[in-house]
């Protein structure tokens, strides 16, 4: 049987461009960089999966739980649609779920965009300049190429008696709409000062 394209031969390390090194051209200092690397990124890949298996168990218990709940009015549920709050006996202990949806632009949002801009290039001469650069920030983009939805909500916000300025915003209004919904998964626990404290684990799924 041949072995897997990317089978690296003994006595050699693979370096960041992928080239084959012989290991006694490698730096002690080097190997034990690696070695520790390659230990963390273990330890957390099982972490890693310990967690998601608690969290697809837990949220598969919820679901159970409220469904078994509803039988109760001889209601049959297909599914949990809305957030949910169990609570310990005593009430020191919170398990809440939580759903929220993901959003995105569509097309309509490059449409908002010239709108807006017109709107900018005609008032240049008279606006104040400080909504005229809270405008232009607002459509600035991140690393990734993306625009931050808060600060178009922000924008949607400004009252401005202009129809130019109400079209664009009614273009981007329907510019945003929902592409997934994400479930969160957040426990509590009531410290000795009596306030309900999140342990943090980051449970979330999509």
């Amino acid at each position: 049987m041949s072995e897997p394209h990317n089978t690296i031969p003994a006595g050699y390390m693979k370096n960041a461009l992928g080239h084959l090194i012989p290991v006694q051209l490698i730096s002690e200092i080097d190997k034990m960089r690696d070695n520790l690397v390659r230990e963390i990124v273990g330890k957390a890949d099982e972490l890693a999966q310990l967690e998601q298996d608690f969290h697809d168990d837990t949220f598969g218990e919820i679901q159970a739980f409220t469904s078994l709940s509803a039988e109760t009015y001889n209601v049959k549920l297909g599914g949990i649609k809305g957030n949910i709050t169990l609570s310990s006996f005593d009430g020191s202990l919170q398990v809440k779920l939580a759903k929220s949806d993901v959003m995105a632009f569509n097309e309509n949002l490059e449409a908002a965009r010239v709108l807006v801009d017109a709107c900018i290039q005609r008032w240049a001469k008279d606006s104040n300049i400080n909504i005229i650069a809270l405008v232009n920030h607002a459509f600035q983009t991140d690393q990734e190429g993306k625009i931050n939805l808060g600060r178009m909500y922000t924008l949607m916000r400004y009252e401005i008696d202009d129809a130019e300025w109400t079209l664009a915003m009614q273009a981007l209004h329907d510019s945003i709409q929902p592409v997934n919904t994400k479930q969160y998964l957040r426990i509590y626990r009531r410290n000795d000062k009596g306030k309900m404290e999140q342990l943090a684990l980051d449970m979330r799924r999509v």
